[in-house]
């Protein structure tokens, strides 16, 4: 597949088949969460894998809009350190690309995945921190889940030429 296909065709798939995802897949899927670009290259992002359907769980609690955990096989938690960080409000732009790096890599490998957005959201920044014991510097960003997809939404047309400006607005 073609990366411009691939941008085009990305879905945020919520039903997944059940098939486990191998590990060195999702290595592969951390690898290009790595290769994202951040401020000045401080790379500041960490990344929690999660497997446990207990923990899928107490995220759907946590955050209401979750529930396609359930069917996940994993799920990626993708943590800014603010320590490491360029500066601050750096890690949010940081994180965003580490996070749209790892759901493009995920098409390429034939899985589906969905953005869980956690960050800004105040009670999901502390319950998640909270649950995966996370250290006062990490926060936590988004969480993908991962599977191989039982859906396959179409894909919209998009593109508004109205939100283009040359030069000037």
């Amino acid at each position: 597949m073609e990366l411009l296909e691939g941008i085009l065709k990305r879905r945020s798939i919520r039903k997944y088949t059940g098939q486990p995802v191998d590990k060195d897949v999702v290595d592969e899927l951390l690898k290009a969460g790595m290769y994202a670009p951040s401020a000045c290259n401080k790379r500041p992002w960490h990344f929690v894998v999660i497997r446990d359907q207990k923990i899928f769980d107490e995220i759907i609690a946590i955050h209401p809009h979750a529930r396609m955990l359930k069917g996940a096989d994993c799920a990626i938690l993708v943590c800014a350190d603010e320590i490491q960080a360029h500066d601050k409000g750096y890690w949010p732009v940081d994180c965003g690309a580490a996070t749209q790096n790892i759901l493009l890599a995920a098409l390429a490998k034939g899985l589906g995945a969905c953005w869980i957005g956690i960050y800004p959201r105040a009670e999901r920044l502390a319950g998640v921190k909270r649950l995966l014991n996370l250290p006062e510097h990490i926060h936590a960003y988004s969480l993908i889940s991962l599977g191989y997809p039982a859906e396959t939404p179409a894909q919209p047309d998009r593109y508004d030429a109205s939100k283009v400006h040359y030069e000037k607005w």
